[in-house]
């Protein structure tokens, strides 16, 4: 089995190998970090808030859909696809490098936080003109704790398929 280069130098690479089993992990992450989002915003939020956290309607607010299942399906790919390929190739190899001392859960609770920043300031408000982080109304923390979990769930799947 030849080793990589990184190996070979003698050097470690703060990024996952691009294999089968780091596009698994990225699969089985977002599947589970999203059905936590799902369950906390459609079945926990509506007692706290009165209604459910619906990021469709903010992606339809976006990019001008008026298909809310489009809009549906979107969220649903970027949660379970792009967000832990984010955690995997961007949040955890800056922690990696430059915060070694944090441990996992420190750095999946601060990838939560750059989500939901990255949801309500740049995309609601930036890009769909609401105002910033909807004005901080009880959906706003909702949101937050929505992408803490989801954050959390990422982490954790990470850290018990790729501990070495």
């Amino acid at each position: 089995m030849q080793r990589s280069l990184a190996a070979r130098e003698g050097t470690a690479s703060v990024f996952p190998p691009l294999t089968l089993a780091t596009l698994v992990t990225a699969l089985i992450a977002g599947v589970l970090a999203d059905g936590t989002w799902e369950i906390w915003a459609r079945f926990i939020t509506p007692y706290w808030v009165g209604g459910p956290l619906q990021p469709a309607a903010l992606v339809q607010s976006v990019f001008g859909f008026s298909n809310f299942t489009l809009a549906e399906i979107v969220h649903l790919v970027v949660g379970v696809v792009f967000y832990p390929l984010g955690y995997l190739f961007i949040a955890k190899p800056i922690a990696d490098r430059f915060l070694p001392f944090l441990p996992w859960p420190i750095v999946a609770l601060g990838f939560g936080t750059g989500l939901w920043v990255f949801a309500l300031y740049i995309m609601a408000h930036l890009i769909a003109g609401l105002p910033p982080f909807l004005g901080f109304i009880q959906l706003t923390w909702a949101s937050l704790v929505g992408h803490l979990l989801f954050g959390l769930v990422t982490g954790l799947v990470v850290r018990l398929r790729m501990s070495s």
